[in-house]
């Protein structure tokens, strides 16, 4: 049972206690994908960064990479799945109303009964999610909080469209967020611009009804220049918004980690910001690709293996469809 604050003690607060994550099997490079568009190799690498990307096989399951994600973390931790209170799931991929992706991946952990429920906030849906945890954490509401990211781009992207098919892979990645004595996760500098509410969009619904079934484009979209445009204008103030909440500067920071939307937004990022050559910055997006709500933890995830990094400050900053914002900084694990 979650653990209560008393009168006169201190506010508890909450970190991340571990980082785990899910990359399918299958790795598919630029050639295999310049099979149905008209590109090149070259060409995205110059583009995008991008060199590798995973793709889920039929058995990989948006729960199955959830659960897998969650159970590692879960394991780096120490804690068993019954001590988990919620499970909060990340995700734009998936395709049932109901139940929800975090049940799936719940049912799916030995032991756990605790709530469950998903976040759809694209690509800074992990950021919200993490948000919501450490509010579960720090009041009491829960003593231990999953949140996990797991997106099957390859299920919603057309394979054909030149302006996406390149972009995005799959996967699947967890953090376990527990009670702390001191403020390790601070709070969001969050927020959206709905004016571009349309420029990452799915333009039909799943059911667009029977007046017009040929015209249906259930297919994810992205006016690309758009998005460029306003992640360069507008989201560095975001990031540092999240910094000044920590009371920090981009001088304490240890690394960075935002949304691998791409290499070249990553790069205009880190100019814009004025980062020190010293802070560690996440590039995953060379061999997975665009993720979605997965490329956080998973971006965190490869950054931890490189070590040195326990108890340092890190910005974690998600932007994408809405044009939704979320920036928060925290002490790695």
């Amino acid at each position: 049972m979650p653990q209560h604050v008393q009168a006169g003690q201190l506010p508890r607060q909450a970190r991340i206690a571990a980082v785990g994550g899910y990359r399918p099997r299958r790795v598919v490079g630029n050639e295999e994908i310049c099979h149905h568009v008209d590109s090149t190799d070259q060409w995205i690498r110059r583009r995008t960064g991008i060199e590798t990307r995973h793709f889920a096989e039929p058995d990989e399951t948006l729960e199955a990479m959830a659960a897998a994600a969650a159970d590692k973390a879960l394991a780096e931790a120490g804690v068993d799945p019954s001590q988990v209170g919620v499970v909060i799931a990340a995700t734009m991929s998936y395709l049932y109303q109901a139940p929800p992706l975090a049940a799936r991946a719940g049912a799916l952990l030995d032991g756990f009964r605790g709530a469950a429920f998903d976040v759809s906030g694209a690509c800074a849906g992990f950021c919200h999610a993490l948000e919501l945890a450490r509010v579960l954490v720090s009041s009491g509401s829960a003593d231990r909080v999953v949140v996990v990211g797991a997106e099957r781009m390859s299920d919603i992207v057309d394979p054909t469209d030149r302006s996406t098919a390149f972009l995005f892979g799959d996967g699947a990645g967890a953090v376990v967020v527990a009670p702390s004595r001191e403020t390790r996760i601070f709070p969001p500098e969050w927020g959206s611009d709905p004016s571009g509410a349309d420029a990452i969009a799915q333009p039909d619904p799943w059911d667009c009804g029977p007046a017009r079934p040929e015209a249906a484009n259930r297919y994810l979209g992205m006016h690309g220049q758009e998005v460029f445009r306003w992640v360069t204008d507008s989201v560095p103030a975001v990031a540092e918004g999240a910094l000044a909440r920590a009371g920090m500067s981009v001088q304490d920071l240890a690394a960075f980690v935002p949304h691998q939307a791409n290499l070249r937004i990553t790069e205009s990022l880190v100019r814009a910001l004025g980062l020190p050559p010293e802070v560690r910055v996440a590039r995953d997006v060379v061999r997975a690709g665009n993720t979605s709500a997965a490329s956080i933890p998973l971006a965190l995830e490869s950054l931890l293996a490189q070590g040195e990094m326990s108890g340092r400050p890190a910005l974690l900053l998600g932007f994408g469809s809405g044009l939704g914002h979320c920036a928060q900084t925290v002490l790695l694990p």
